[in-house]
C-alpha cells in the first residue's frame, strides 16, 4: 500500500497557485477571480468557459506544504505539486533523485526526508539523474550539492554548458546511447533513442520496479500544451510513445500533472496524435490555397497566413470535438490548434511534399 503525504482536504491545486489566488483576491484586483463549478475551474479571467476536467485526469490531494509523495513500487517514489513530477529511489547506500523541478523545489527534499525517516533509510542524496536539460525539470538541481554524482546524456551536458545556468550543474557522468546505474542493490537503465521533446530527452527504466519514467511527451489524462508540448522534433515526438510502450512496465512517470500514467493513457495519447495527423493530411489536400493568395494581393505573407490558418482550423476542429471530455483541456483550443499546426508543418516540411511542383 502506498505511503502518502498528509492530505489537505480535496484541494488538488499547487501551493503556489493557491497562494496566488489568495494574494490577488486580497488585493482586490479586477479580473483575477476564477469561477468554480464544484472543484473544477470553469472560467479564467478571460471569460472562456471550458468543459469540466474528467475526474480520472486528476491526481491525489496535496498536503499543506503543497506536495504529494507516493510509492510507485517498493522503494521507488514520485513527488508532485499537481503540475510537475519528480521521482526518487531509496537505497541502503543513499537516495537517487530523478529530476528536480523548481516548482517542487525544497518540497523534494522534504519528501525524501519524510519517506526515508519512515522507512529507516539514509536520506543522503548520492545521485541526481537529468531526464533532459530543460530548466523547468532540473532548475532545483542545485539544492542537492556536496558529494552528489550527476548523470545525464552527453547532449544534456553540452546544452547545460551552453546555457550556463548555475541552478543546473552539469552532469559529471554522461553517456551516448545507454547507461546502467547501480546503487545499493538497485538497477536503473538509462537510454537515448533519438531526439523527441528535446535533443537529449532520455528513457529511464526501472526493471525492478515495473516502471518507466519518460518526460514531456505523454501527459496522463491531458492533451499536450502548445506546439506538441513545446517539443523540438515533431517526428521524434510522434514516434516516442511507441518506443515507451516497447518497454515492460505498469507505472509511467510522465513529468507533469498529478498522477502516474498507464499504458492506456499512452495509447489514448497516440490515438489523439494519430487523429491530428490524419486530419492534417486531409486538410492539406482539401483546402484550396488559391483564394487566400488572390484575396491577399501583394501581401504574400497574408496569403500564407490565411491558407495555413484555414488548414489548421479545418484539421483541429474535429479532434477538439472528439476529445473534449476524454482528455482534459482538449477544449482549450489553442493547445490542439498549435499542436495541429506543428504536425501539419512537419508533414509539409519533414515528410513532404510541401506542395505541388510547378509545371
Amino acid at each position: 500500500m502506498a505511503r502518502e503525504s498528509p492530505r489537505s482536504g480535496d484541494d488538488r491545486s499547487p501551493a503556489w497557485w493557491q497562494a496566488w489566488i489568495r494574494r490577488e483576491g486580497s488585493h482586490g484586483h479586477q479580473g483575477a477571480c476564477l469561477r468554480f463549478k464544484g472543484d473544477t475551474v470553469t472560467s479564467p479571467a478571460s471569460g472562456d468557459d471550458y468543459a469540466p476536467i474528467p475526474r480520472s485526469a486528476l491526481g491525489p490531494a496535496l498536503n499543506d506544504q503543497g506536495y504529494y509523495v507516493g510509492r510507485v513500487e517498493r522503494n521507488l517514489y514520485y513527488v508532485t505539486d499537481g503540475v510537475y513530477q519528480s521521482a526518487f529511489l531509496t537505497t541502503p547506500d543513499g537516495v537517487v533523485v530523478f529530476d528536480a523541478p523548481p516548482s517542487i523545489g525544497h518540497n523534494l527534499r522534504r519528501a525524501v526526508d519524510q519517506i526515508t525517516a519512515a522507512e529507516g533509510m539514509p536520506n543522503t542524496v548520492t545521485h541526481l539523474v537529468y531526464s533532459h536539460h530543460h530548466a523547468d525539470h532540473g532548475g532545483a538541481a542545485f539544492l542537492f550539492d556536496g558529494d552528489v554524482t550527476r548523470i545525464g546524456h552527453e547532449e544534456t551536458r553540452r546544452l547545460l554548458l551552453r546555457d550556463g545556468d548555475p541552478a543546473r550543474p552539469v552532469p559529471e557522468v554522461t553517456f551516448a546511447d545507454r547507461y546502467t546505474l547501480e546503487v545499493g542493490g538497485e538497477r536503473v537503465e538509462l537510454a537515448w533513442h533519438g531526439p523527441n521533446h528535446s535533443p537529449d530527452n532520455i528513457y529511464i527504466h526501472f526493471p525492478g520496479h515495473d516502471t518507466l519514467m519518460f518526460i514531456d511527451v505523454v501527459n496522463a489524462g491531458w492533451v499536450p500544451i502548445y506546439n506538441v508540448n513545446l517539443s523540438e522534433d515533431v517526428i521524434g515526438y510522434m514516434g516516442a510513445p511507441a518506443i515507451a510502450l516497447s518497454y515492460p512496465w505498469t507505472h509511467f512517470i510522465c513529468g507533469h500533472l498529478g498522477r502516474l500514467a498507464t499504458r492506456d493513457d499512452v495509447a489514448v495519447h497516440q490515438q489523439y496524435i494519430a487523429d491530428i495527423e490524419a486530419s492534417a493530411r486531409e486538410a492539406l489536400a482539401s483546402v484550396d490555397p488559391v483564394p487566400f493568395y488572390v484575396a491577399a494581393g501583394e501581401n504574400f505573407w497574408a496569403g500564407v497566413k490565411g491558407h495555413l490558418d484555414a488548414v489548421t482550423e479545418h484539421a483541429a476542429a474535429p479532434v477538439i470535438a472528439k476529445y473534449t471530455g476524454v482528455l482534459a483541456a482538449a477544449d482549450v483550443e489553442v493547445f490542439t490548434r498549435t499542436t495541429t499546426f506543428q504536425i501539419m508543418q512537419s508533414l509539409r516540411l519533414d515528410r513532404g511534399p510541401s506542395g505541388p511542383v510547378h509545371p
